[in-house]
């Protein structure tokens, strides 16, 4: 039944490329692992390290194209870009840390309060998302809205819907990848009106 069990990690690197999604799974399920606790030996935080897999594999995704089999294994390829955001989520945590101390010092900072327009900002985000989640295929949409706003975290979603994790991730990456494409793609043209649902 499996698809992709017989291929080389290089050889599904280059169906990714092509936009197939069970082979990103299928790359998650060989790599995952060893990628996971590498991302937890920098973050030392489960949810952290959940966080710079799924952004490294987004990156696989939307790399996979210019990946070379000459230079690297694949294996060390998605390890590394995995590594990468862990290190990028380790120097944001403490920017964020030291942030408050910052804001103190800077006398133009705004009330904590929030401003009218922070306010309407957040909310034009929030449509902006909401509409953009609606694109997706029910099933990738799912998985999103569970993770994100429902806070379950990935095996979690695996036994709450009966599904193999490999398939909760690849819905999960693929349906997050075409997010960014959408909002990106509104935010360039320019063309983005925002729908309010009630």
């Amino acid at each position: 039944m499996p698809r992709h069990t017989h291929m080389s990690d290089e050889a599904l690197v280059a169906l990714v490329a092509r936009g197939d999604d069970s082979a990103l799974g299928e790359l998650y399920d060989r790599v995952g692992r060893v990628a996971y606790g590498i991302a937890y030996r920098i973050l030392r935080d489960e949810r952290l390290a959940e966080d710079a897999v799924q952004e490294g594999f987004l990156a696989v995704w939307r790399s996979a194209a210019t990946f070379r089999a000459e230079r690297a294994k694949a294996s060390t390829w998605i390890v590394t870009l995995v590594h990468r955001r862990a290190v990028d989520i380790v120097r944001k945590e403490e920017r964020r840390r030291a942030e408050p101390l910052q804001a103190e010092a800077r006398p133009e900072t705004p009330d904590p309060s929030g401003s009218a327009e922070d306010a309407a900002w957040l909310g034009f985000e929030r449509d902006r998302v909401q509409a953009a989640l609606r694109t997706l295929p029910d099933a990738q949409r799912e998985a999103i809205e569970l993770a994100y706003y429902g806070g379950y975290s990935q095996s979690e979603l695996a036994e709450r819907l009966g599904l193999p994790l490999g398939t909760i991730k690849s819905r999960m990456f693929a349906g997050l990848a075409r997010l960014r494409e959408v909002l990106d793609d509104a935010e360039s043209e320019g063309s983005w009106t925002p729908r309010l649902t009630s």
